[in-house]
């Protein structure tokens, strides 16, 4: 039975990802006060009460010039598009925005079944705020706290009410992960989007687009897979922002819990020494190794 899936989305920082984590139990998204640190869409499995579904973090539409940002909408539309539930998240803290009405002007046109979550409910600001959210024009509210984790029993209670509800040896899963990891700009995101045929992760030609390790689940020859592709891995000494460092771990921790490594190489420069460093953490946590040499044609 395929699961439900519930997606986040809203303007930047308005505490998403906070909420993904939250929810799925696990730090999968990065968090940070830089708006715009989550850019693809990032799956996590959700469960509550034996209810199980796909939970998606998408990054904050912005209806600014600033780079990607076309990009990140196109993946929240498709989040949106794939979604049975879309929880808006808003600021309670900050109240309304301009780009709170263009989240809301986008949700109006998919016709999707929308719940308006009103985060960091457990400010003084939300009290003088709470009000005005109910110009966005949809039926069901929720305020919430992901910091303090108020709220989201009621919250999930709500959303899983028509979900399927599984017994305990349906919960046991056969699901392979995979990782995808290498050094930055040896084309992961690209060969990730062959894979599944389709924009799943966001591409260019700057090193260091991908910033979070981001799962996939699919279904190959009645087989459930998951493919996590990473950010690229820098050698330490290269290693500058506070981002960039939150990446390394995700990438690491993404090996941790994969089945498969797939290390990518690029052809146009052949093995250089971070590659085999790259690769000797997955000999280290004892995983199974599938080595690809992009760029093969250049």
């Amino acid at each position: 039975m395929k699961k439900p899936v519930v997606a986040l989305v809203g303007r930047p920082n308005v505490g998403k990802s906070t909420l993904f984590n939250r929810i799925v139990g696990k730090k999968i998204s990065i968090i940070e006060d830089i708006p715009g640190i989550t850019r693809d869409r990032i799956y996590g499995s959700a469960s509550f009460l034996n209810y199980q579904f796909h939970l998606i973090d998408t990054g904050g539409i912005d209806d600014s010039d600033e780079p990607f940002n076309d990009v990140i909408k196109m993946q929240a539309e498709l989040a949106i598009d794939e979604a049975d539930i879309v929880l808006f998240v808003v600021d309670g803290k900050e109240g309304l925005s301009t780009n709170d009405f263009v989240v809301r002007d986008m949700l109006l046109k998919s016709g999707k079944d929308v719940i308006v979550v009103i985060n960091k409910s457990d400010t003084k600001q939300y009290k003088q705020n709470m009000y005005d959210f109910y110009e966005l024009g949809f039926e069901h509210y929720f305020p919430v706290s992901g910091e303090q984790n108020s709220g989201i029993y009621d919250l999930l209670e709500v959303i899983t009410k028509d979900f399927h509800k599984y017994e305990e040896e349906e919960i046991e899963s056969s699901v392979v992960k995979f990782s995808i990891i290498g050094r930055p700009n040896v084309g992961k995101s690209s060969l990730v989007n062959a894979l599944l045929n389709e924009e799943r992760v966001l591409v260019s030609d700057f090193a260091g687009t991908t910033r979070d390790a981001i799962d996939t689940p699919f279904t190959y020859y009645g087989q459930e897979f998951v493919v996590i592709d990473t950010a690229g891995m820098r050698k330490k000494g290269k290693i500058y922002e506070t981002i960039e460092r939150y990446s390394l771990l995700r990438a690491l921790k993404a090996i941790d819990r994969s089945d498969v490594c797939v290390v990518i190489i690029n052809a146009e420069e052949g093995i250089i020494e971070h590659d085999k460093h790259i690769a000797g953490y997955a000999v280290e946590a004892g995983k199974a190794i599938v080595l690809v040499v992009n760029k093969w044609d250049t």
